[in-house]
């Protein structure tokens, strides 16, 4: 019950945080609910690390950091719970847990791309004028209009988000033999 509470907590603060990042960075729209809630339960911890973190290139580098730190805090707690002695060993399981963090962050990225685009694409069949459409639009654009480039919609259908799916399902697959490889270290 504890990892799950431990998983649950600092995993949706991981979370939280890496969709601000992505937000500031691909510049979603400011004045919407979603934002708006990002900002109220991060910025407690953001705010502080902005003034130690500089940003890189208008990359808010403290909240990308702050997300790395609390899957780094996930994983040694997950571990320290299921028995693992980090004492004999702190070099190679800090070491381990940081990349491990590191995978970790690339997968979530990964699953908040896709859901985005699956969002984005029954939003277009249902609501097309949502709240929620420039958000969506904003996390979406980057990937899509690589194949929109190529690929022509097909009976004015766009393909373009089934692409970006399969592309997203295989990066999954090399990200999950990395962590075991990682995992091996322990």
């Amino acid at each position: 019950m504890l990892i799950f509470l431990l998983d649950t907590m600092l995993g949706l603060f991981s979370l939280a945080l890496l969709l601000r990042f992505y937000m500031q960075l691909l510049r979603a729209p400011y004045r919407n609910p979603l934002s708006q809630f990002l900002i109220a339960i991060t910025d407690f911890l953001v705010k502080p690390a902005r003034r130690i973190i500089p940003s890189f290139r208008s990359m808010d580098l403290s909240t990308l950091l702050l997300a790395w730190l609390a899957q780094i805090m996930l994983l040694a707690g997950i571990h320290m719970l299921q028995g693992y002695d980090f004492s004999s060993t702190i070099g190679i399981a800090a070491g381990g847990l940081s990349l491990l963090a590191l995978v970790e962050i690339i997968k979530m990225t990964l699953y908040i791309v896709m859901a985005a685009v699956i969002m984005q694409a029954v939003l277009s069949w249902f609501n097309p004028h949502s709240p929620l459409a420039p958000v969506l639009d904003s996390f979406t654009r980057p990937f899509l209009g690589l194949f929109r480039r190529y690929i022509p919609p097909i009976g004015n259908i766009d393909l373009s988000p089934l692409f970006v799916l399969v592309i997203i399902q295989l990066l999954l697959f090399v990200a999950g033999g990395m962590e075991r490889e990682i995992s091996r270290l322990f």
